[in-house]
Order: C-alpha cells, then structure tokens, then sequence
C-alpha cells in the first residue's frame, strides 16, 4: 500500500489524537491550550495560530468523533462519519510544498480551526484507506489492559499491538511465563 509523506503523517496525527482520550490515557492529556500546542508542535501540525479553551473542547469533539471511525462496525458506517466530519470542516483541497516537502495537497482551508484543520487533513486520509479497501488497518491494540488505536501498516496487516516492544513484549513474556511454571508443576 502506497502512503505518501503527508497522509501518513495525518495518519499518525489523527492516532496520537485519538490515544489522548482519558480512557487511554488515565486523564485528560489535552486539558488546556498549552497541551494542544503541544500536540500540535509533536505531530508538526501546519498553519496553526493561537489555541484556547475554544479550540481544546471543539479537538475533544473531533477526537470522539475519529474514536468512533476506528470503531465502526463496516465500512458505510465509517464513511458516514467521515464525510460529516470533512463536509463540517470546509474542506478546500490546496497544493502546497511548505517546510521543505514536495507537493502535497492540504485539504482544510487556509486560516481554519485546528479541529476543522484536523477533521479535514485527518478525515482524509483515513477516507483513503476505506477507498482503498484497507479500513481494517484501523485497529486497537490486542493487549487486555490496552485500548490504544494505531494504523496497521505492516505488509501482510498483521500487526495486532500498538507497541511490539511493550504490549506485544508484555503479552509474549506472559505467556512464556505461563508455559514455564506449567510444564514445572506437570
């Protein structure tokens, strides 16, 4: 599957939005404007101005709403979605090449709103993935004490935790551990 530079980043945007929900993360990581900047300044969110209170409440509504596409049930209901996000946010499709990366197209329109900036962008490139067939790459991670979303961009679509090193690692040293004092007490 063919991603390029900038719906990739938009990929991983809109899954570091989605793991901030309190559910995830034990609180409310994007509480206040000086966390949305942050977030904006992790993932090198373009053309964002002053952030307050305003934008944090109408991110954590765009949030709810990209949490529920990676939880559809089919592919019709997370297009559903999806267009009431983009056709909400304005979506004017621009070519740009700024900060040193070739032409791409920028789908929120200039001067919007970092929700409807990442309703547009975001909702976009997640479009792609259901117009391409791929919508079950959108995935939570398989640990039990983990619900952490991530994009499954393995070759085969076989990855199944959002972090191999920690959930994955956890899980397989677990199980191993299980087998041993198994085979110690048979």
């Amino acid at each position: 599957m063919l991603i390029n530079h900038d719906t990739r980043c938009a990929l991983d945007s809109v899954v570091d939005l989605v793991n901030t929900q309190p559910q995830i993360e034990g609180r409310e990581s994007l509480g206040d404007a000086a966390a949305l900047r942050g977030f904006v300044e992790r993932n090198r969110v373009s053309e964002v101005g002053r952030l307050d209170q305003h934008d944090v409440a109408a991110v954590h509504a765009v949030r709810s709403r990209f949490s529920e596409v990676f939880c559809a049930p089919d592919d019709t209901a997370a297009a559903t979605l999806l267009n009431e996000m983009v056709a909400a946010a304005g979506t004017t499709p621009r070519l740009t090449d700024h900060d040193g990366y070739d032409w791409h197209v920028h789908y929120f329109a200039p001067g919007a709103s970092l929700a409807d900036h990442l309703s547009a962008d975001c909702g976009m490139a997640l479009a792609f993935l259901i117009v391409a067939g791929e919508r079950e790459r959108l995935r939570r991670c398989d640990a039990p004490d983990c619900r952490r979303a991530f994009v499954d961009l393995s070759r085969n679509r076989s990855r199944r935790y959002c972090d191999s090193r920690t959930c994955g690692n956890r899980l397989h040293v677990a199980a191993y551990r299980a087998r041993r004092r198994e085979a110690a007490a048979g």
